[in-house]
């Protein structure tokens, strides 16, 4: 059985039967955990089993795990710093900005991959146009050349934890006031005027990014449809124009921002249609349902194959993780980070 497209969520801290049986359903391939999801370091490695377990081969697990005020697992893990902190330190120091970029990508994935998480969506790779609360302190910089370099080195520390990385939202969301969780935003610049946020994916892109998750931003110069759907943006420009050859993801379907669509078939459809791999529909159990039962999908091995790259290699235990000279020397970079006061991006 190959992985299908559907990234789906589950309601608590253990399985229940209704979920095994999701799960286990072809058209699903990935699972996105929540704050709801964990109570503890053990309970959640037993969680993960247990989901890796359902199928073969095993579903990929998934987390929205940046640092900041988007981190999902508190306890037992690092409080890692929101990605800013990151900006603000190569702005202090060039070298020691890029260093702390590469150790808290690794501590995030180290520590994911240590509980059995495979995928991080991360780094948040908008730029911080100043406007845009939904982005806000998420974002590395406000420049195209410091985020290109940040998110290069994050990525290698995230790769050298054994975890691919996701940049996101493509082709940028920080322009843009309205947060499209609750409303569709509208970005009029045409597309010479996006250079700058593209930068950062064309860097990713030529040192080997794995992923890609696109936005639900309407950009009505160069599309009639959102980015998540838009076969211009996803097909056109990430795919062949610049040559991304990793997985795509939607931005969550569920989402206000994507309703301009239609219903959520319209939306899987439209996602499918326009070129995204995996299409997450997170916090409405009957939109799963509903795309179960009715969503065709046609055979795509290369995504499949895609998905799978997606799987997290090596992975050590917490208790094994915490005694590591790498663990220790990571947490002596975050604590000084986190010592250092802020200071206004340059």
């Amino acid at each position: 059985m190959t992985l299908g497209p559907l990234m789906v969520d589950i309601q608590g801290d253990v399985l229940q039967p209704i979920e095994r049986e999701i799960l286990a359903h072809p058209l699903v391939g990935s699972v996105i955990l929540f704050s709801r999801n964990f109570s503890n370091s053990h309970q959640l490695i037993q969680l993960i089993c247990e989901i890796h377990a359902i199928r073969s081969p095993a579903l990929i697990v998934g987390v929205d795990h940046e640092g900041g005020r988007v981190q999902r697992f508190i306890e037992g893990f690092s409080r890692l710093p929101a990605m800013r902190r990151i900006g603000l330190e190569f702005d202090a120091a060039t070298v020691r900005g890029l260093s702390l970029a590469r150790e808290m990508g690794w501590l995030m994935a180290a520590e994911l991959r240590a509980h059995g998480v495979d995928l991080s969506f991360a780094p948040c790779v908008d730029l911080d146009y100043g406007v845009s609360g939904a982005i806000g302190d998420r974002a590395l910089h406000k420049t195209s050349s410091a985020v290109g370099q940040l998110a290069v080195a994050y990525m290698y520390g995230m790769r050298s934890a054994g975890m691919a990385a996701t940049a996101k939202h493509f082709p940028g969301h920080g322009a843009v006031v309205a947060d499209s969780h609750h409303a569709l935003p509208v970005d009029r610049r045409m597309l010479v005027d996006m250079e700058n946020d593209l930068a950062p994916y064309r860097l990713m892109i030529e040192n080997g990014l794995t992923g890609v998750m696109v936005a639900h931003v309407l950009y009505p110069e160069i599309d009639h449809v959102p980015a998540s759907v838009s076969k211009r943006w996803i097909s056109g420009i990430l795919r062949q124009e610049m040559r991304f050859q990793g997985v795509i993801f939607a931005d969550d379907l569920s989402m206000v921002g994507a309703a301009s669509v239609g219903g959520i078939l319209d939306r899987a459809q439209a996602a499918l249609a326009a070129g995204c791999d995996v299409l997450p529909v997170c916090n409405h159990r009957p939109s799963v349902e509903l795309l179960l039962d009715e969503l065709k999908v046609p055979q795509n091995l290369a995504a499949a194959f895609r998905l799978v790259r997606l799987r997290g290699k090596s992975a050590s235990t917490p208790s094994l993780l915490r005694s590591s000279p790498a663990w220790l020397a990571a947490q002596a970079v975050l604590e000084h980070a986190i010592a250092v006061p802020d200071l206004k991006l340059t």
